[in-house]
């Protein structure tokens, strides 16, 4: 339990490399360890008390070596507080990452608003690059291909996407190398056009064509795809260029 109201007095040291005698001479402080409490609501953690007030919690996993009435210098609590840091930065970026990829604009951002600093955020960043988990080139493709295949849109709308999440232009160039925008839009359409089916060509190709516009596509573009997809639904009963007389 942490001391009552007995008044504890720090402890502290002369640095030994300061000549003897010296003016110059370095005072460490070393703080006695009151009480180590394990906390009510997250049994995983402790609550760290030094001379007799609450100081910081740790992981259960860093109190390992920890006991009452051992001292701390100053340096060794800094220590303490950046081992508590990373583990909490790194378990925030896998929360993250556990919805979906991230890119590392994306990462750090997060990390920032949590308030860890600088270069706890570096170290994160560094962990992360090193377990494969955090790299814009392969945010980048698995974007795209992920898009590519669930909710095709066009190049510019892609760029658009990938500018938002924070990364730079030849990373996006390269990401975006090999597609065709004729065939996103035709593989767009055709996974939005059974909606449609039932609706006569005017009002197909007006949802249709407005569908891929949200999408990124261009009007003359669009236009062609609507109707290549009407052609190959529909029996060619209707004049599609004599629209005066529908």
């Amino acid at each position: 339990m942490v001391a009552g109201s007995r008044s504890i007095k720090p402890v502290y040291l002369v640095a030994a490399e300061a000549p003897a005698g010296s003016s110059a001479a370095l005072c460490l402080r070393m703080s006695i360890i009151t009480s180590i409490e394990v906390q009510k609501k997250n049994p995983k953690r402790a609550n760290i008390y030094l001379d007799g007030e609450f100081a910081f919690a740790l992981s259960r996993s860093h109190t390992a070596g920890l006991q009452a009435g051992a001292a701390l210098s100053d340096e060794k609590v800094l220590e303490l507080k950046n081992k508590e840091a990373q583990d909490q930065a790194w378990g925030q970026a896998m929360l993250l990452l556990s919805f979906r990829p991230r890119s590392e604009s994306e990462l750090r951002k997060n990390l920032q608003k949590h308030e860890y600093s600088e270069p706890v955020i570096e170290k994160t960043m560094e962990r992360l690059k090193h377990a494969n988990l955090a790299g814009d080139g392969d945010f980048a493709r698995a974007w795209v291909e992920n898009r590519s295949t669930f909710r095709p849109r066009s190049r510019r709308a892609l760029a658009s996407e990938l500018v938002q999440k924070g990364l730079d232009p030849e990373t996006i160039e390269t990401s975006l190398s090999g597609l065709d925008d004729k065939k996103l839009a035709y593989e767009a359409a055709l996974k939005k056009a059974g909606r449609y089916q039932s609706l006569e060509w005017l009002q197909f190709r007006r949802k249709l064509g407005d569908f891929l516009a949200r999408r990124g596509f261009s009007y003359s573009l669009a236009a062609a795809v609507v109707k290549q997809v009407w052609e190959e639904s529909h029996s060619p009963e209707i004049n599609l260029n004599d629209e005066e007389k529908i």
